[in-house]
C-alpha cells in the first residue's frame, strides 16, 4: 500500500518542546554549562512546529522535499527526545537523593549508578546537546529553502462529547442486508453431510465487502451450530507457517486438548479426528499450494460432512483452496449503505437537517458497495454540520474503483484525524492483525511514550479514553467488548482493528513499528535501524533482538513479548512487557529477578509488564526508576513481597498487584507516591515496622479497582474502608478477612454513586449499610449476617445485575423489616442469582403486587409479568440451601410468572424443595441431590430445554404423567442419576423415547432399574452421539435367547452413536450391538464383561476363550467381525477380568489402552493380504526358550499402544507396525524384545515409556525409530544392560528423558587437568543405582573406580 503521509510529526516536536520546558532541568541546574544551547534550542523549536502542518500537507501532495524534511526531522526528534530523557533523569536522581534515597541504596548505588557525577553527566551531555542544536539548525535552514508557509497548530479538542455510536448494530443490518448470501452458504455447508470429502467453500470479495461479518453470521446460524459438532474461528491474515496455523486451530477450541507437545499437525489431527467440523480461516492470503495441501491432508481426518470456509481478497487463493465452490460477495445494496451512513453521521438525538439528507445518495455512491467505507464515511461527516463541510468531504472522498478499491476512503478518515490522535492509532501497528487488544494497557502504552496530549482539567488517562472513544466511534476499532480476565475476577475491555485499517496503521509507520510472529519471520527478517516499537509473539522470535543488535543499534522505544527477553542492552525503552515463565526457572532458579531485570539499563522505562510470571521477589534496584509510571505484576502467583524502596519511584501512576496470592505486605511510605491512581490490591496485614499499613491511603485519589486483604489486622477499619468507600474514581471494592471476626465495618457503610461491584470475604457484622446503587454484590463467608440490606422507605435496586451469597449460614431474611411497598420492583435488571450454603434461608424475596408504568415500560407489555421480583433474570443458582422451600413469600398465580426471561436454573442439594417455578424461556436445568417429587414439574419445560441434569434423592416412587411428556423435545444434552427409581426406565416409565430426536449426548448414572439394554429406546435415539453409562450395579445385558433380526434392524439402534463410555457396571456379561458409526469405546471396571459386539449376532465364537495353542481365525470369521465395528478407532478396557483370551481388533484402531485386563493373552488383527510378521535376527538378544507359534498382530493405522499390568499376556517379541508413535509399556513382563515389524519400515516414535517391564531385554537397532522421539522414560528395566547405538545418539536431543545414569555414561570425554575435581561427581553419578526400584542393580563401587581413574589419567596426560 503506498505510504500516506509520514507518521505525524508534529506531536513529537510539541513532545519535544514539552520535555526541554520541564521545570525540573531549571529546578536540579542539570542544564548547568549548557545554558545557552538550551535557550536557543527552546527559541528555534516553536519556528519548526509553525510550519510543519503546510510540510505535512506538502508531503501528502507527493513533494519529495517535503517527505525527505519531515523524515529527517522526525528522526532529530527522536535523538533529541532521547537526549532530554537523560536530562530528566538525572533531575529525578537529584531529587531522589535529596530526599534520601541514594543514602538508602547504600553500596548499591555504585552498580546501579555508575555515572552519577555532576561533572561526568556535564561532559558526557554537553556534546550531544550541541549535535542536536546544528541538526535543528539545518533542519532551518532547509526549511526555508523550501519555503513552508505559517500555518498555526490547531488547538487540541477536549473531546469531551458523548459519541452514540454504539446505537447502530452492525449485526443487525448485516443479517438483513446478507441473509441471502447466508442462506446460499448455510445450504452448500450442510448438503455436505454424507460426503467423506472435506468441504472447502472460498468468500471472495475486495477488502471491506463483509466477507468477516458474512463468515460470522454463518458461524454463528443456528442450523449450523446444530449440525457442526465442533466450530472453530482462526484469522489468518497474510503468510502462514503451516505449524503456527495448525496449533492455532487446536487452541480456538474452548474443548480440553492435552496433547499440547506432539507435533502441531499431529496434534492438529488427533484432536479433529472423527468430528464433524466448521473451521472458518478468516482472510487468507498466501498462495504457497504445498502448504494448503499439508494443511489440507490433515484436516481431512474430521468426520464426514466436516467442512472449510475461508474469506479472502485473492482470486488465485480460492482457486488453490476450491475453485468449484467460491462464492464470489456481491456489493451491499445502495439502501443498506444510506442506513449505514445516516446512523454514522446523525445524532439521534437531534433532528437532520434536511439538506444533509439529500447529499447522502451522493456518498453513498463514493462507497461502491463497501460497509466499511461507509461506516467511515459517516464518521467523518459526524463532525461536519454544514452543506459546505459535506460538499468537500464528498469532493476529497474519490470514488471507490476496481484498481483503488476503499483506500481513497481510508486515506481520507485517516486525514481527517488530529495530529495527535493519528499518531495514538498509527501506533496499533505494533500489534499482530486480529489481535485482540486490552484498551487499557493501550492507553498506558499511549501515555509511555509521549503520544496523548496535556491538558489542566482532564488526567493524561481520561483523555486517553477519550481519544479511544473518539478513534471507536470512527470505526478505528471494531468488536469492542467488555469481560473478565484469566481468573475471571478483573474486568477488561478488548477490541480489534480492521485488517485494512491495520494496513493504514503499518503504511503510516512504516519500518517504526515491527512485528514478529513466526519462525519464519524470525529467520529472514532483520530489525531496521528505524524500528521503534517491536512486537514479539512467541518463544522463538526472540533471537532476533540479539542478532540485530550485533549489526545495528535500533532505538527501541517499545518491546512488547510475550516470553522473556534479554534486554540489558535497550536503554532506550520506554515500555517493555515480557513474561519470566517456569522454562527459565529451570536454568535460574526462582527469585534471581536481579539479573533478569538490569535497572541501570532501564532509567527512561515508563511502563513495565510482568504479568504471570514465575517470580517471589522484584530487585530492590528497580526502585531508582524514577520515570516508571506504570508496573503490571498482576498474577505473579509466587511473588511474596515489594522493594521496599518503591516510595521513591513518584511518577508511578497504576501498580496492578491483584492475583498475587503470596503477597505478605506492602512496601513502606507508599502514601508518597501521589501520583498513583491505580492500586489493585493492597495487603494490609502489618508483619513488620517497615510496612505500610492501610492508612497510607488515605490521600491517594485511587480509582478502578481495589481489594484490601487482611482487614483482620486493621485498626478502626470501619473509618478505613468508609473512607474509601468515598474515593470517586473507584469502581470495584473488594474486601477480605483472612477469617470471620467480631467487626461492624459495613454496617452503615454508604460508597458514593459511582461504586458499582462490591466483594465481601469472611465478613463479621451482621446486616449491611446501603448498597442501593451496586451492580454487583458478591458475599462471601459472611458467616454471621442474618439479613442483607438494612433499607429505609426504598426497597428497590435499580442498577444491581449480578447477585451472590455463599456461605451465609445465618441468613434468614432478605430485609431488616418484614413487608414492603407493594408497587416497587426489588431487582427490575438483575440477570444472575447465585446463593449457596445458606442454610436458615426459606425463601426467595416476595413479588410486588401492582403493575407500574415504569415496570411496563422496562419489562414487558405483558400485564403477567408486572408481579416479577426478578423480571430480567437470566442465570439463577442454588446450592446447599437446607431450610429452602419456596419461590416467593406469596405462591405464584396464573397471572404471575416469577422468571419471565430465565435461561438456567440450577439446584442443588435442597431437601425440603418440591417444586419447580413457571419460566417459559428456561434453556438448561440442572436438579441435583433432591426430592423425587420434583420431578414432576419438569415437564413444564419440555418445549424450551436443550440441557437436562437430574440426579433424585432415592424416595417414594410415584406414576409419571406421560401424557405430559408425549411432545416433541428440543433437548440436546441429558444426564440421568435416579437411584432405585427411574421414570426413564424400567416398569413405569416413559412409553416412547421417540420425542428426543435431538438428543445427542446421553448419561445415565447408578441407575438400579437398569437391568437389560432397553432397545426400545436404542432404536428411538437417532441422533445420539455419546452414550455413558457409569455404575448401574444391576446392568446386566441380554439375558434372554439371542434375537434373529436381519443387519438392516441392527442398524436401526443408535445409528449415529461415535462414543460409547461404561465404567463399574459390575454385573455386565456382554454388550448390546454397537452400530458401525461407532469411533470410540472405553470400558472399565466391568468385571464380567464377557462379549463386546455381542453373542446374539453369531459372534460367540469370536471372543470365546481360547488357549494360545490354537490356530489364527478363518478369515471369514475376520471379516464378520470387522464389519460390526469398521469405524472404532479409540478402545480402552481397564479392569475387565473376563474379557475372552484371544481379543480381536477392529483394522481401523488408532488408539488402544489395555490394563488390568488378567484374561486376554493375545491381540490380534487380520486382514486379507496384510503383511505377515516379519521374522529378523536380532543380535542384541540372548538365546531365548520356545515360546508358542501365536503373535501379537496389530491395526495397520495404530497410532498409541498403551498395556498396563496384564501378566497374562503372551510374551516374545513385541512387533511394532510401521504407523506407531507412542508406546507405553508399565509393569508388562514376558516381552524380551521389541522389534520393527517391518525391517524396512520401522516406526518413528514420538514417545517411549518403559516401567517396571524386567524381562525386557532389547529395542529396536534402527536409527528411524528414534529420529522423532520427544520423551523417553526406561525405568526398572534390570534386564535391558544398554541402549542402543542410534538411541543412545539421539539422548541429547530428547525434550523430556527420565532414564537411569548407566544408560548415559557410555565413554568419557577428554578431561583437562583441572577437571580432577569431577571425580567425586562422575563416580556419585556410576555408584547410583541403576534402578530405584531394582535392588539387584550392581553397586560395586571398587569396581568402578579401578574403571575410572586410569581412563581420567590417561586422557589427562594426553590433554597435555
Amino acid at each position: 500500500m503506498e505510504a500516506l503521509v509520514a507518521t505525524a510529526v508534529g506531536p513529537l516536536v510539541s513532545l519535544l518542546m514539552k520535555k526541554a520546558s520541564n521545570s525540573l532541568l531549571e529546578k536540579y541546574k542539570v542544564m548547568e554549562g549548557m545554558e545557552e544551547q538550551h535557550r536557543i534550542l527552546k527559541r528555534k523549536l516553536p519556528a519548526i512546529l509553525d510550519v510543519i502542518s503546510d510540510a505535512e500537507e506538502q508531503a501528502t501532495a507527493h513533494k519529495e522535499g517535503a517527505k525527505a524534511w519531515l523524515q529527517e526531522l522526525k528522526t532529530v526528534a527522536y535523538q533529541a527526545s532521547e537526549v532530554f530523557d537523560e536530562f530528566k533523569y538525572e533531575a529525578l536522581r537529584r531529587e531522589a537523593k535529596k530526599n534520601g534515597h541514594l543514602t538508602k541504596l547504600g553500596f548499591d548505588v555504585i552498580k546501579l549508578l555508575p555515572t552519577h557525577n555532576r561533572i561526568v553527566f556535564r561532559i558526557r551531555m554537553g556534546p550531544k546537546l550541541r549535535h542536536i542544536l546544528q541538526s535543528i539548525e539545518a533542519l532551518i535552514t532547509e526549511m526555508q529553502r523550501l519555503r513552508f508557509n505559517y500555518q498555526p497548530q490547531p488547538p487540541v479538542s477536549k473531546l469531551c462529547r458523548q459519541t452514540d455510536y454504539v446505537i447502530i448494530d452492525p449485526q443487525e443490518i448485516a443479517s438483513r442486508s446478507r441473509d441471502k448470501d447466508k442462506k446460499k452458504i448455510v445450504d452448500t455447508l450442510l448438503g455436505q453431510a454424507g460426503n467423506a470429502d472435506l468441504a472447502v467453500v472460498p468468500i471472495i470479495g475486495m477488502g471491506g465487502l463483509g466477507k468477516t461479518t458474512l463468515a460470522q453470521l454463518i458461524y454463528n446460524d443456528t442450523k449450523i451450530k446444530e449440525h457442526f459438532q465442533l466450530r472453530l474461528w482462526v484469522c489468518v491474515s497474510g503468510t502462514y507457517d503451516v505449524n503456527s496455523l495448525a496449533k492455532s486451530i487446536v487452541e480456538a477450541s474452548h474443548q480440553k486438548n492435552d496433547n499440547i507437545d506432539i507435533p502441531p499437525l499431529d496434534r492438529l489431527q488427533k484432536f479433529i479426528k472423527g468430528q464433524r467440523y466448521l473451521l472458518v480461516l478468516d482472510d487468507v492470503w498466501d498462495r504457497e499450494v504445498h502448504k494448503w495441501e499439508s494443511l489440507k491432508g490433515c484436516l481431512q481426518y474430521g468426520g464426514m460432512g466436516s467442512a472449510v470456509l475461508t474469506t479472502t481478497r485473492d482470486k488465485q487463493v480460492a482457486e488453490i483452496v476450491d475453485a468449484d465452490r467460491s462464492y464470489n460477495l456481491s456489493p451491499l445494496e445502495d439502501r443498506f449503505l444510506k442506513e449505514i451512513i445516516e446512523a454514522r453521521a446523525f445524532n439521534s438525538k437531534k433532528e437532520k437537517a434536511p439538506e444533509l439528507v439529500e447529499m447522502v445518495d451522493q456518498i453513498v455512491n463514493r462507497c461502491r458497495g463497501s460497509p466499511l467505507a461507509a461506516c467511515l464515511l459517516g464518521s467523518v461527516l459526524r463532525t461536519k454540520t454544514t452543506v459546505k463541510e459535506w460538499k468537500a468531504i464528498a469532493s476529497r472522498s474519490s470514488i471507490c474503483t476496481e484498481e483503488t478499491r476503499i483506500l481513497p476512503i481510508l486515506k481520507l478518515s485517516y486525514n481527517d484525524l488530529p495530529s495527535h490522535m493519528k499518531q495514538c492509532f498509527a501506533f496499533c501497528a505494533i500489534f499482530p492483525k486480529n489481535y485482540k487488544i486490552d484498551v487499557e494497557k493501550l492507553i498506558r502504552l499511549w501515555i509511555a511514550n509521549g503520544f496523548i496530549p496535556e491538558q489542566e482539567e482532564d488526567s493524561l488517562e481520561t483523555i486517553g479514553e477519550h481519544i479511544f472513544n473518539e478513534l471507536a466511534s470512527r470505526s478505528f476499532f471494531m468488536d469492542i467488548e467488555k469481560s473478565k480476565d484469566v481468573s475471571w475476577y478483573y474486568s477488561m475491555t478488548t477490541c480489534k482493528i480492521h485488517d485494512l485499517m491495520h494496513d493504514i496503521a503499518m503504511s503510516v509507520m512504516g519500518k517504526e513499528c515491527v512485528v514478529v510472529a513466526t519462525k519464519e519471520q524470525c529467520q529472514t527478517k532483520w530489525l531496521p535501524d528505524t524500528a521503534r516499537h517491536l512486537f514479539l509473539l512467541g518463544e522463538e522470535t526472540n533471537g532476533i533482538l540479539n542478532d540485530s543488535m550485533e549489526k545495528r543499534f535500533p532505538a527501541i522505544q517499545t518491546l512488547l513479548s510475550d516470553s522473556f527477553v534479554q534486554i540489558s542492552k535497550y536503554n532506550s525503552l520506554h515500555a517493555l512487557k515480557l513474561c519470566i515463565d517456569v522454562k527459565l526457572l529451570l536454568v535460574k532458579p526462582l527469585g534471581t529477578t536481579s539479573y533478569l531485570l538490569k535497572s541501570k539499563y532501564l532509567h527512561h522505562l515508563r511502563y513495565l509488564d510482568l504479568s504471570e510470571s514465575c517470580i517471589d521477589t522484584l530487585p530492590e534496584g528497580i526502585s531508582i526508576l524514577y520515570n516508571l509510571q506504570v508496573l503490571d505484576l498482576s498474577y505473579c502467583y509466587y511473588l511474596d513481597r515489594l522493594p521496599r524502596q518503591m516510595k521513591y519511584m513518584t511518577s508511578l501512576r497504576h501498580l496492578y498487584t491483584h492475583g498475587c496470592e503470596n503477597l505478605k505486605s506492602m512496601p513502606p511510605g507508599l502514601g508518597k507516591l501521589t501520583r498513583l491512581q491505580t492500586l489493585t490490591c493492597f495487603v494490609a496485614a502489618v508483619t513488620s515496622p517497615d510496612c505500610s499499613d492501610i492508612a497510607e491511603l488515605h490521600d491517594l485519589n485511587l480509582g478502578g479497582h481495589l481489594e484490601l486483604r487482611h482487614l483482620e489486622t486493621v485498626e478502626n477499619a470501619e473509618a478505613e474502608v468508609a473512607s474509601l468507600g468515598n474515593k470517586k474514581d473507584l469502581r470495584e471494592l473488594t474486601l477480605r478477612w483472612a477469617s470471620v471476626c467480631d467487626r461492624k465495618v459495613l454496617d452503615n457503610f454508604k460508597p458514593h454513586d459511582g461504586l458499582q461491584v462490591l466483594r465481601t470475604y469472611s465478613y463479621g457484622g451482621e446486616c449491611m449499610g446501603m448498597l442501593q446503587n451496586m451492580v454487583e454484590i458478591h458475599l462471601f463467608h459472611c458467616e454471621r449476617l442474618q439479613f442483607l440490606f438494612r433499607c429505609g422507605t426504598s426497597f428497590t435496586f435499580p442498577k444491581l445485575k449480578v447477585l451472590m451469597l455463599e456461605h451465609m449460614l445465618d441468613l434468614e431474611r432478605w430485609w431488616e423489616i418484614n413487608g414492603m411497598q407493594e408497587e416497587q420492583i426489588i431487582f427490575p435488571l438483575l440477570e444472575k442469582l447465585s446463593i449457596g450454603h445458606c442454610g436458615k434461608l426459606i425463601a426467595l424475596p416476595e413479588a410486588p403486587f401492582l403493575q407500574t408504568p415504569f415496570l411496563q415500560e422496562a419489562c414487558s407489555a405483558d400485564t403477567r409479568l408486572a408481579r416479577s421480583p426478578f423480571p430480567a433474570l437470566k442465570v439463577l443458582e442454588l446450592k446447599e440451601l437446607a431450610s429452602f422451600q419456596r419461590w416467593g413469600a406469596v405462591e405464584e398465580t396464573r397471572e404471575q410468572i416469577l422468571f419471565p426471561q430465565l435461561e438456567k436454573l440450577s439446584i442443588q442439594r435442597c431437601p425440603e424443595l418440591i417444586d419447580l417455578p413457571e419460566a417459559p424461556k428456561l434453556i438448561i436445568l440442572e436438579i441435583e441431590y433432591v426430592k423425587q417429587e420434583i420431578f414432576h414439574w419438569v415437564d413444564r419445560y419440555l418445549c424450551s430445554l436443550t440441557q437436562l441434569t437430574l440426579r433424585l434423592y432415592t424416595g417414594r416412587t410415584s406414576e409419571v404423567d406421560k401424557e405430559k411428556w408425549n411432545k416433541i423435545s428440543p433437548i440436546t444434552f441429558m444426564n440421568l442419576a435416579l437411584d432405585c427409581w427411574s421414570p426413564f426406565f424400567g416398569s413405569g416409565a416413559l412409553e416412547s423415547w421417540d420425542n428426543f430426536v435431538h438428543l445427542q449426548t446421553l448419561e445415565i448414572i447408578g441407575c438400579d432399574v437398569l437391568v437389560h439394554w432397553p432397545e426400545k429406546v436404542l432404536q428411538s435415539l437417532l441422533s445420539l452421539r455419546k452414550l455413558k453409562i457409569v455404575t448401574c450395579r444391576n446392568l446386566t445385558g441380554y439375558t434372554e435367547a439371542p434375537l434373529e433380526s436381519s443387519k438392516s434392524e441392527r442398524s436401526q439402534q443408535l445409528p449415529s452413536l461415535e462414543s460409547l463410555e461404561l465404567k463399574f457396571c459390575a454385573n455386565l456379561v456382554e454388550m448390546f450391538d454397537v452400530p458401525a458409526s461407532l469411533k470410540r469405546m472405553n470400558i472399565s471396571e466391568c468385571s464380567k464383561l464377557e462379549y463386546i459386539f455381542g453373542k446374539q449376532q453369531g459372534m460367540s465364537e469370536l471372543f470365546q476363550g481360547s488357549s494360545c495353542d490354537e490356530a489364527i481365525m478363518p478369515a471369514a470369521v475376520s471379516e464378520s467381525m470387522n464389519h460390526f465395528c469398521p469405524c472404532l478407532e479409540d478402545l480402552e478396557l481397564l479392569d475387565c477380568d473376563s474379557l475372552p483370551a484371544v481379543l480381536h481388533l477392529p483394522p481401523s484402531l488408532e488408539t488402544i489402552f489395555i490394563a488390568r485386563c488378567s484374561s486376554i493373552q493375545v491381540l490380534t488383527c487380520q486382514l486379507d493380504g496384510l503383511q505377515k510378521p516379519q521374522v529378523t535376527a536380532s543380535t542384541n538378544v540372548p538365546e531365548l526358550p520356545a515360546v508358542a507359534a501365536r503373535e501379537h498382530s496389530f491395526p495397520p493405522r495404530l497410532d498409541s499402544l498403551k498395556i498396563y499390568s496384564c501378566d497374562s499376556m503372551l510374551g516374545g517379541i513385541l512387533r511394532l507396525p510401521m504407523s506407531l508413535k507412542h508406546l507405553d509399556l508399565f509393569r508388562s513382563n514376558g516381552w524380551i524384545s521389541l522389534e520393527p515389524l517391518s525391517a524396512e519400515h520401522p516406526p518413528s516414535l514420538e514417545s517411549l515409556l518403559l516401567e517396571s517391564c524386567r524381562t525386557l531385554a532389547s529395542l529396536p537397532n534402527e536409527p528411524q525409530a528414534y529420529r522423532s522421539l520427544r520423551y523417553l522414560r526406561i525405568k526398572g528395566c534390570a534386564a535391558l544392560k544398554k541402549l542402543p547405538g542410534c538411541l543412545q545418539q539421539r539422548l541429547g536431543s530428547i525434550y523430556f528423558k527420565q532414564i537411569a545414569a548407566r544408560y548415559e555414561v557410555t565413554e568419557f570425554n577428554p578431561f583437562k587437568p583441572k577437571t580432577w575435581k569431577e571425580i567425586p561427581r562422575v563416580v556419585r553419578e556410576w555408584r547410583q543405582p541403576a534402578e530405584t526400584d531394582d535392588p539387584e542393580s550392581p553397586t560395586d563401587l571398587e569396581g568402578m573406580l579401578e574403571a575410572i581413574i586410569p581412563k581420567i589419567l590417561l586422557q589427562t596426560e594426553l590433554g597435555r
